[in-house]
């Protein structure tokens, strides 16, 4: 049995923001090649697409509609940063069914982990309305899969990602069987995410990291506070929005981490939930740090 397995099809590359639009096909581009120089070698499962049914626990048909006709009739959609072409549609489906499809992995026995090396992204997607780069909110998707189909009575989502997840926050923020943890720069887009923010009994926590925090104030707060928080709330699965835009080289974030930072962030909290682990890629659009950065990442899940 593989411990560790790599989400990923060739249909998220075909989800073309344009030339000099950050969220990129490069990025994943750069994440395989810096994997294969690596040497780190983890079986690739293709997903399977999200039904409308999962889709609908986390999103209105309204939001389904506009994203559908956004992608394959041309329409025009509100968010102009938040692109979208006709290949996006099939991507966003496959990006939002890949969770599910490593959660019936992990429950099977298949294999202890997986990252959905998919994209579009998804933390930013509400509800009702998709932005920054994200069309449907993955993560909230399988959270909510696990929760409704009874595989899971509790579930954990840590969000490193440098920008808020808000619209994994509101998904959850009443529903205290699921705990959301954010670290995020703060301030910074979408200017959500605040400490008072807590969510029904505890369950939404918010840590704002000033521009400039160090490496150490990062694994400090994960290993002080994150932790001891995942552990009290013994969850049965730990999902993991994986951004990596709080590297001291990406253009959207104003942080100081090393590729290593992230390695041992994964390591601090992959225990959690008997290692049941579904990481999904978030952020990161310095190319070369983003593969250095996720080769570390995925390197710690598989030890």
């Amino acid at each position: 049995m593989a411990k560790t397995v790599l989400l990923y099809c060739p249909e998220a590359v075909l989800h073309d923001t344009g030339d000099y639009h950050p969220e990129s096909p490069l990025r994943l581009e750069a994440i395989r090649r810096a994997l294969q120089e690596r040497h780190i070698e983890a079986p690739c499962l293709r997903p399977e697409p999200a039904a409308p049914e999962d889709l609908l626990r986390n999103h209105t048909q309204t939001h389904l509609d506009e994203i559908r006709a956004a992608c394959l009739d041309g329409a025009e959609y509100p968010d102009p940063d938040t692109v979208m072409v006709p290949a996006s549609w099939e991507a966003a489906l496959l990006s939002a069914g890949a969770g599910i499809t490593a959660a019936r992995g992990i429950l099977n026995g298949q294999f202890e982990n997986a990252f959905v090396m998919m994209r579009p992204p998804g933390h930013h997607a509400e509800a009702d309305r998709a932005m920054g780069f994200c069309l449907f909110n993955n993560i909230a998707i399988t959270a909510h899969w696990l929760r409704e189909t009874g595989a899971a009575a509790r579930v954990a989502i840590v969000d490193f990602d440098v920008h808020h997840g808000n619209g994994t926050q509101h998904a959850f923020y009443d529903d205290d069987t699921v705990l959301f943890v954010s670290l995020h720069e703060y301030p910074l887009f979408p200017g959500t995410g605040y400490p008072y923010e807590t969510g029904k009994n505890n369950t939404n926590l918010n840590f704002q990291m000033a521009p400039g925090s160090s490496p150490m104030q990062w694994i400090n707060t994960i290993q002080g506070a994150v932790v001891p928080q995942l552990e009290s709330f013994a969850p049965d699965f730990l999902l993991i929005s994986a951004g990596f835009d709080a590297h001291r080289l990406d253009p959207l974030g104003n942080q100081l981490l090393e590729s290593r930072h992230f390695g041992e962030i994964t390591r601090l909290i992959k225990h959690i939930a008997g290692g049941r682990t579904i990481s999904f890629l978030e952020g990161g659009y310095h190319l070369g740090a983003l593969g250095e950065s996720v080769a570390e990442h995925v390197q710690a899940l598989m030890e």
